[in-house]
């Protein structure tokens, strides 16, 4: 039984790349060298770890993000991946999210880099992370991902901002409630 309620979709293997089954490369891997067939596996499987690791989980599914590539209902969405044709040591891995409006694909993405750039397993100097032009509004979101990307804005801005919990999960400012 799935996490909504209906049953499980047969979704392909883990160690398989189905073409038909991810989204085409879209404009940010243009001109890169994208990687498919086992390179696509390979990495693919230690992104799925990454996220694991670090709770990059679709809300509507219920699964880790990876998985979504394996998912045979959404074959226009999930990652790709492509070394940045200057420099090899760069990963870019572009998100296509499963519709143009959906409400998730940015906190998604920043989850997604977030998660990618905290680990070193996957072999890249540097990754970069960025939404499908499919989108409505990508190109804000892209504009965030690429400020994370170079340090403009915190990767982690939780760990600074807001009031600090107490040990029961208050905020600690008083006795009353916090309504």
């Amino acid at each position: 039984m799935s996490f909504l309620g209906g049953s499980e979709p047969q979704y392909d293997p883990a160690d398989a790349f189905v073409p038909e089954h991810v989204p085409e490369p879209g404009a940010f891997l243009a001109d890169h060298d994208v990687l498919a067939g086992r390179e696509h596996v390979a990495l693919h499987r230690t992104v799925a770890d990454a996220f694991e690791e670090y709770g990059v989980y679709d809300a509507t599914f219920g699964y880790n993000l990876a998985r979504l590539n394996r998912d045979p209902r959404h074959t226009d969405a999930g990652f790709r991946y492509a070394e940045e044709a200057d420099d090899p040591t760069t990963l870019r891995a572009e998100f296509t999210p499963t519709t143009a409006f959906c409400p998730q694909a940015e906190p998604l993405a920043v989850g997604a880099f977030r998660a990618l750039d905290a680990v070193d397993t996957h072999g890249y100097d540097l990754v970069r992370v960025r939404v499908d032009a499919t989108l409505d509004g990508s190109d804000d979101v892209n504009e965030r991902l690429a400020k994370l990307e170079s340090g403009e804005l915190d990767p982690n801005p939780a760990s600074s901002v807001g009031p600090k919990l107490t040990e029961r999960g208050g905020s600690g400012s008083g006795s009353s409630p916090p309504f």
